[in-house]
């Protein structure tokens, strides 16, 4: 699922069940992802290595394998958890909440990009048959349904943050997912391009 995505439903369903504690909420929704943008900020821009191998070739290396998984990581994050319930720090607990929620949305939406979400204690891949980007594998109907969904909730978060600029940037990201959107999946491709795979992210 894409990062914006995970930013959006958290907040919609932990800031409405916990209000006053967006900041934390928006932390943990995009916090696992983290590791993916060090990863092609060093790749691109320091390493400037071809975009043809980013997420092909060097997305893959054991390095930044084990990064991934750190922050995709479900057990690390119930330990920070179970730390914060037990000292009452209420922040912390909903900044794993949502860095646990944002993994439940991965889990069923990644196919050859599979995160290990039980690292350190297992390896173990669910390999979906859905895919979240790729139309070789219902690409176009999830990312339809994301679609649908950040739309849907994007008046609820709308109504949960106070200050004009984060506003702003919530209605800056329901525009680019509008373009994104009728960019990429609504247009018929031709037969010249349809055989092509876009090369996404795998947040």
């Amino acid at each position: 699922m894409n990062t914006p995505s995970h930013y959006i439903l958290n907040l919609a369903v932990l800031g409405t069940l916990s209000p006053g504690f967006n900041g934390a909420i928006t932390l943990g929704a995009i916090a696992p992802d983290f590791p993916i943008f060090a990863f092609y900020l060093v790749v691109r821009a320091i390493e400037k290595r071809p975009k043809e191998t980013i997420w092909s070739e060097a997305y893959y290396e054991p390095f930044w394998q084990n990064c991934v998984a750190i922050g995709h990581s479900v057990p690390l994050a119930v330990l920070g958890l179970l730390a914060c319930l037990y000292c009452g720090w209420q922040p912390g607990t909903l900044f794993f909440g949502s860095a646990i929620l944002h993994s439940c949305l991965d889990f069923p939406v990644h196919n050859d990009d599979a995160h290990r979400h039980f690292f350190p204690i297992s390896d173990y891949r669910f390999i979906s048959p859905v895919s979240y980007w790729d139309p070789r594998h219902y690409g176009k109907i999830a990312a339809s349904i994301e679609f649908l969904l950040v739309l849907a909730t994007v008046p609820i978060v709308f109504n949960l943050l106070e200050s004009p600029i984060s506003k702003g940037i919530l209605g800056a990201i329901a525009l680019l997912y509008l373009w994104g959107y009728t960019r990429f999946y609504l247009p018929i491709p031709s037969p010249a391009k349809s055989s092509q795979t876009p090369q996404n992210p795998p947040s």
